[in-house]
């Protein structure tokens, strides 16, 4: 008896300390469940200070960046800081080959000279409620998933509805917990978004795919905005008359910096992790899933690479592409080592049994003894669906020609006998085009689709095929690549012109000819084949799992209360604490916690063309001329490391010192540190903010935009 109770305590206190800087908490939650711990590690502030819907709080400062990034405002001005990666997309936009704002940096010398960007906005929250009672109120236990999925949209339409009625604000309901509780958040959406600076891309991703979630970096990945308003100081669709948007808060900025086990807070919309996922799910990301996607995009990056090294038009026209696909190739191969090392599988089922010995030994855990034993059953079922599933979207979907042409299929459904539809039709036909091959090259598309094509037919254990490429065996890639060729050879849907030309052609002219093309075809075949039974199949299993990852949560919060447990992830705002610190990946190896401008040179002196940097910066760091933004010691540091819990979404978020100012900007987490999507270590997960001090030494002494400095507040 004193054994298991031995161990019981233990298990207690291992769950309690050992990850006690784990967590995205809610900050409508910290004076309940952290305030306390975030003091005992040296917080100065209050938890009113962070979030409070009384008066103006951090929360007022923090922006929801486009669709997955985030933002702060530093500025009584609106001016916005985010990463460089998160504003990619509208640097790349902005850029071509006579503005070359990738290659050469982009700074607004005045406000008239700040760009728009159609379709970026930014989002501030406003409120916060829990409204779990008024979702559920009422509701069948006895639903089937697809019918409580259901009764909770139509319920949360109508709470939303209420929520915004009578003002500009907008509303969504977010759940909790897998489910088991629900969130009312009421934003306030800004449109009008100008981009007024960012460093080269030499400087904002120095260290590209080489340094992509590793440390230790040497990276000023920052690029800012300013937010602007209508007259009345609220949101307005872009004007040339609107004004910089006059904000309830922005964020001071410490110029001393911290020292090492220093507090460190990031505030921010993490997107999505998977906690409390069991030891099932586990084996199969470790063992399956990752692997093999990590393969498939290594291949696509390989044709990419090629191309893109070639010309530079081409190379500025993928590198947004080329962006996405390395960041989760590199992520996912992470992920795997990380939760390997961190024998994650392992401590995932120690969870299980010490949850299967508490429902054992007490009656009132009856509901929850089914649980494991179905999850079991269920993930042997999902993984062949998951591995076909994997291959389409990784594989088949890469092919550009295959996914444009699927996209255009509305084209079939012209009637001659409505002309405004067809107009319609035509209009929203031009734009798809316009937009498509702005970014396309035809020569680097039939080489990947050759690549994906045969990698598909290499590893699907399902007969996908199709009359415009039939295979007899799947290993035979002379024939693909002749399929391929003659695909490209037929199709319109490689041709900007010939599409354009198309549709000045009567309705049924342009039917007949998108209906009969090879790549629509082929894209239909493959679509409707992967609908209507790969997603079928899979949405069926998951549907399955859905009710059982939302029981087992409740179940974990039950029979294990001695944990504090945060809800996932899900682009909903978050609080996340630690400590400066290093860590150690490998055997004889320590990495300090905080990096200079000292190793920007070593590895521009590598010979690594992921390393070059402009003269200027060699010039300035090689001088020591880094003014005021020098540390005590003369250096210039340039990135830090600290414990915090974030992932995809924490990407601009601000990183704050005890006292709630900003020190720098979350970019990036450790390669061994990706599993925490999954799993959290603290021995091995680190987030990776650039120092604010080596942001304004990039502003002010390497572009020379004091006048983007004088607007800041900065403290000591």
């Amino acid at each position: 008896m004193r054994y298991s109770i031995l161990l019981i305590v233990l298990f207690s206190f291992r769950l309690l300390s050992v990850k006690a800087d784990e967590g995205m908490w809610l900050p409508t939650l910290l004076k309940q469940l952290n305030e306390k711990d975030m003091k005992a590690m040296g917080m100065k502030i209050s938890a009113d200070d962070i979030f409070s819907l009384n008066h103006s709080s951090m929360k007022d400062a923090i922006v929801l960046f486009g669709r997955g990034c985030t933002g702060e405002v530093i500025s009584n001005q609106g001016l916005l800081l985010t990463n460089h990666h998160c504003g990619f997309g509208q640097i790349q936009d902005h850029s071509s080959l006579e503005n070359d704002y990738l290659q050469d940096g982009f700074w607004a010398k005045n406000k008239s000279d700040e760009l728009p960007n159609p379709g970026l906005s930014v989002t501030f929250i406003v409120s916060m409620k829990d409204v779990t009672s008024e979702v559920l109120k009422d509701i069948d236990p006895n639903l089937s998933e697809t019918e409580r999925e259901n009764f909770v949209a139509a319920r949360s339409l109508e709470i939303v509805a209420k929520a915004k009625e009578n003002t500009h604000y907008e509303a969504l309901i977010k759940p909790m917990y897998n489910g088991n509780e629900y969130m009312l958040i009421v934003t306030e959406v800004f449109k009008d978004v100008r981009l007024v600076g960012a460093p080269p891309q030499s400087i904002g991703n120095f260290g590209k795919d080489t340094d992509n979630w590793m440390w230790p970096r040497h990276t000023a990945d920052f690029s800012l905005f300013r937010i602007y308003a209508g007259p009345d100081n609220q949101p307005a669709e872009y004007s040339p008359e609107n004004k910089p948007y006059t904000p309830k808060y922005h964020f001071k900025i410490s110029t001393s910096g911290i020292s090492e086990n220093d507090f460190t807070m990031v505030y921010g919309f993490p997107a999505r992790t998977n906690e409390y996922l069991t030891s099932y799910a586990v084996d199969q990301i470790v063992n399956q899933n990752n692997p093999l996607k990590v393969e498939l995009r290594g291949k696509r990056l390989d044709v990419m690479n090629e191309y893109m090294n070639a010309d530079r038009a081409v190379f500025i026209k993928y590198a947004d592409k080329y962006s996405g696909v390395s960041n989760y190739h590199k992520k996912w191969a992470g992920e795997a080592k990380g939760l390997k090392k961190a024998n994650a599988i392992e401590r995932k089922r120690e969870t299980e049994l010490e949850f299967k010995r508490r429902i054992n030994e007490s009656t009132l855990y009856v509901d929850y003894i089914d649980l494991l034993p179905k999850f079991e059953e269920q993930y042997k079922r999902i993984s062949p669906v998951q591995h076909e599933l994997d291959i389409f979207s990784e594989g088949l979907l890469s092919s550009e020609i295959i996914r444009f042409a699927y996209g255009m299929r509305q084209l079939e459904e012209l009637n001659n006998g409505e002309k405004a539809n067809s107009d319609k039709f035509k209009s929203d036909a031009i734009n798809k085009i316009n937009s498509h091959f702005k970014d396309y090259y035809k020569g680097l598309d039939i080489s990947l689709s050759k690549v994906v094509f045969y990698e598909y037919y290499s590893k699907t254990k399902k007969e996908f095929n199709s009359n415009y490429l039939y295979l007899n065996t799947a290993s035979n890639a002379e024939q693909i690549n002749a399929s391929i060729d003659s695909l490209f050879a037929q199709s319109i849907f490689d041709d900007e012109a010939d599409l354009i030309n198309l549709l000045e052609q009567d309705d049924s002219t342009i039917v007949a000819v998108v209906s009969n093309d090879p790549a629509m075809v082929l894209a239909k075949f493959y679509y409707d084949k992967f609908y209507n039974e790969i997603i079928k199949e899979y949405r069926e299993i998951n549907n399955e799992l859905i009710p059982l990852n939302r029981r087992y949560v409740e179940a974990l919060r039950v029979v294990i209360p001695e944990k504090k447990y945060y809800p996932d992830a899900n682009q909903s705002l978050r609080v996340a604490f630690g400590k400066a610190e290093g860590y150690s990946p490998a055997d004889a190896t320590d990495f300090e916690w905080y990096t200079t401008a000292e190793g920007i040179l070593e590895k521009n002196n590598s010979g690594n063309p992921d390393y070059e940097i402009p003269n200027k910066l060699r010039t300035l760091i090689e001088n020591k001329d880094f003014g005021m933004y020098a540390d005590k010691k003369g250096q210039l540091r340039t990135c830090f490391a600290a414990s915090n819990h974030t992932t995809g979404g924490n990407s601009g978020s601000p990183v704050f010192n005890a006292k709630g100012e900003l020190i720098g900007t979350n970019f990036d987490r450790n390669w061994e540190g990706t599993m925490s999507d999954v799993y959290y270590d603290i021995n091995q997960v680190r987030n990776i903010t650039v120092d604010i001090r080596y942001t304004m030494f990039i502003i002010d002494k390497f572009a020379g935009a004091r006048h983007l400095i004088e607007e800041l507040e900065l403290v000591k």
